[in-house]
């Protein structure tokens, strides 16, 4: 929906990969299911937009032209599309997932294919002059890359894709007029984990003289023209659950995309688990969050020394010797909650940041993605999925207004 007052140029939606389903039926029904309770509760007299997860099944489904009409028809004028999330591939709920998530990465030709179809799924979707977005795997998952050959060779052919994607992007700009954004989404253990990391490979190869002399033969514009569809066509999605489990400076982080000129495509509004200071009482209740699907990154903090873990289960294997530490875990919970049982959440740094996008917006698109609901712990699982998303919907508009009060 687009919000009012000073943010009435952004869009706040939520992400669709919270609801199963992988097929196009699955996830049709599922938006049959739930859109109309949320926009009951969060914009019955408005439009409500729709962050849409299509895997790749459901994306080849919909190169039929009835199942495109269908959805067509389903959205009608109560809903509308702005972005779509493409990190997730294939499956993605009710079976484990953890470094599936990644893939294909971005090296191979199944990423490039599957994002292009999005693209023109997006490009059929999106409303006549708003900008859309496809949030994306950050190139690849650094544990996978077990040497220097390999790490360079991975990396470059991830680079290599992007651009070809990217002058897909500007094709199809010019065939359909509407304007797309590839939005890298760091992560942590991904190729781009920090801020300062996607910064760098932004400038070093995403808008670099060689991916530049490359747009310009995918594309025939000039060096110039290449270089701006580049940086048109290639942002970031700033997940803040990703950032928190970072330590990232909200500030800090944000200042350094907008001073490198990298379009925050999208921010996805998300929190973290949190402990202050680890003890046995707080160890024992997160160890309910290590659970067989997703990957939950965990970064031990003691001053200004990081410890890093892939995963909730190592860490606690860990735990004696981490008593006193902080603890960041990549679980997104609702953002709602401000504390759980016996620890926190990072809900005061996703709170920073709406204060940044409220004083001064860096992005026109917000969008909520809480997609661990169904491996809650059940003590946290107390409202209907419908009425929870619809509250913290509700929740990012009462925390900006106030903000700006």
């Amino acid at each position: 929906m687009r919000l009012r007052g000073s943010q009435e140029s952004v869009h706040l939606t939520y992400c669709t990969n919270i609801h199963a389903g992988e097929s196009w039926p699955e996830a049709q029904a599922s938006l049959r299911e739930h859109l109309p309770l949320i926009k009951a509760r969060v914009s019955p007299q408005a439009p409500l937009a729709v962050g849409l997860r299509v895997a790749a099944s459901a994306s080849e489904a919909l190169r039929d032209e009835a199942a495109m009409r269908a959805l067509e028809e389903l959205l009608g004028d109560d809903y509308y599309v702005f972005t779509f999330n493409g990190f997730p591939y294939g499956a993605f709920h009710g079976q484990p997932v953890k470094d599936g998530a990644y893939r294909p990465d971005w090296a191979q030709a199944e990423r490039l294919s599957y994002t292009n179809d999005l693209a023109r799924l997006l490009a059929r979707l999106l409303p006549e002059g708003q900008v859309g977005s496809i949030s994306t795997v950050p190139c690849t998952f650094k544990p996978w890359l077990t040497d220097a050959s390999t790490r360079d060779q991975t990396i470059d052919a991830c680079t290599r894709n992007l651009i070809a994607h990217a002058a897909m992007l500007w094709r199809l700009r010019e065939e359909a007029g509407k304007t797309i954004v590839l939005a890298l989404e760091p992560e942590p253990f991904c190729w781009l984990e920090t801020i300062a990391e996607t910064v760098s490979y932004f400038h070093e190869e995403l808008y670099s003289d060689t991916a530049i002399a490359r747009m310009v033969e995918l594309t025939g514009l000039s060096a110039a023209d290449a270089e701006t569809a580049l940086r048109l066509h290639l942002g970031v999605c700033y997940d803040v659950c990703h950032a928190a489990v970072e330590y990232e400076d909200a500030a800090a982080s944000i200042g350094a995309l907008q001073r490198a000129g990298i379009p925050i495509a999208k921010a996805q509004l998300s929190s973290a688990l949190r402990i202050v200071s680890l003890d046995a009482d707080s160890a024992a209740a997160i160890s309910e969050f290590s659970e067989p699907v997703y990957l939950h990154q965990t970064m031990q903090r003691r001053g200004t020394d990081i410890v890093r873990y892939v995963d909730l289960a190592p860490a606690l294997a860990a735990r004696e010797s981490a008593m006193g530490s902080e603890w960041r875990s990549h679980f997104h919970v609702p953002i709602f909650l401000e504390s759980m049982e016996k620890f926190g959440t990072t809900q005061a740094f996703l709170k920073e940041v709406l204060a940044l996008q409220a004083r001064a917006p860096f992005t026109s698109q917000l969008e909520v993605e809480t997609y661990t609901w169904d491996v809650l712990p059940q003590q946290y699982r107390g409202l209907a999925v419908s009425d929870a998303i619809a509250r913290e919907l509700n929740w990012v508009v009462d925390t900006l207004r106030a903000t700006e009060a």
